[in-house]
């Protein structure tokens, strides 16, 4: 006969020395915070159905909650019934959309995160200046379309040091680079490293197009990579930032690393043998989907996680000014 003295269990040496890293800073940041906002005070002041040209942000469980609340996705205006309200993304969008929108009589709000904002304001100006802007970017990314469509006469798409021979300019004299602000930091440098060999007097643009948030989570995915057996994403496969993440990750040393869209996705074989789980997320996720992911991980034995800070981020974006306004004329009636 056994007797239970209440003494707590011994740990297997494999329980005793597991560990869970979480990334500190990791999910939403301030341009997609204020998109998410933005859409759900749309649906409060004017009501069902707000109307959003492409995904607000790349995360298929916010789209998925906005919808819920009455959020409509589209891929393009005519979809868009004459005098509708639509949001555009956080990603930009080109003048040709404004347009379209214009002529169709349509109620715009703009959620272009501002550091999307302020590459597009780089390739209006270097294009006034008749520079060959080069973009560095992915083909058919959204935020690609939107910064491209404001300059295309003088603008080009590079996406990876591969491309740098075939680039043809008018004057190497007068040859500018943006790129895309949620790239790999370490593989754009790399880019524009190749560009300046062909093209030595190449111009860079004023302030760093990769933007705070999408290095804060690099350098943080970078400090939690090396010890770990096995690093865990959050984010949506559509999401740049998210899909950087993982790379990051293995070049850091970390022996195993996948994305996931919430734990449902976590396959349990990836845990065989692993002691140090490191996890983080994209800049579109939701911390609950993180918390889903720990819970999952403290259901299999792994302890508490242990955050690492690598840095503190205060930014916030004011919302939209067009919505602004409509918020202050509702609350004075």
């Amino acid at each position: 006969m056994s007797t239970d003295l209440g003494t707590p269990a011994v740990l297997s040496p494999d329980e005793a020395e597991r560990a869970v890293l979480l990334a500190a800073p990791r999910g939403y940041c301030a341009g997609v915070d204020r998109a998410v906002i933005t859409v759900e005070k749309a649906l409060d002041l004017y009501g069902a159905p707000v109307y959003v040209r492409k995904q607000i942000v790349h995360n298929k469980h916010v789209v998925s909650n906005l919808e819920s609340r009455g959020a409509i996705f589209v891929e393009e205006l005519d979809e868009v019934p004459e005098g509708q309200t639509v949001v555009f993304s956080a990603h930009g969008v080109s003048p040709v959309v404004h347009e379209q929108a214009a002529a169709r009589g349509l109620k715009t709000i703009d959620a272009t995160c501002p550091l999307v904002t302020k590459v597009h304001h780089e390739a209006r100006r270097f294009a006034s200046e008749d520079y060959d802007i080069l973009l560095i970017g992915h083909e058919g990314h959204e935020e690609v379309e939107g910064t491209a469509g404001e300059a295309p006469e003088h603008i080009q798409l590079v996406q990876h040091p591969d491309d740098v021979p075939n680039i043809v300019v008018r004057d190497p004299a007068k040859v500018a680079w943006l790129s895309q602000t949620t790239l790999s930091v370490d593989e754009t440098l790399e880019t524009v490293a190749a560009i300046r060999e062909r093209f030595p007097l190449l111009l860079d643009p004023p302030s760093d197009d990769i933007c705070y948030a999408t290095q804060n989570r690099q350098l943080a995915v970078k400090e939690i990579s090396p010890n770990a057996d096995l690093v865990i994403v959050v984010g949506s496969g559509n999401s740049s930032n998210s899909v950087r993440l993982v790379e990051v990750a293995l070049e850091a040393g970390a022996k195993a690393s996948y994305r996931v869209d919430d734990a449902s996705e976590i396959d349990e074989a990836w845990l065989d043998g692993v002691a140090t789980v490191s996890v983080t997320s994209g800049a579109s996720v939701p911390e609950e989907l993180v918390d889903g992911v720990l819970s999952f991980l403290a259901e299999r034995g792994y302890p508490d996680a242990k955050a690492v800070h690598t840095a503190e981020e205060s930014l916030i974006f004011a919302l939209p000014p067009e919505l602004r306004r409509d918020m202050r004329l509702a609350s004075s009636k």
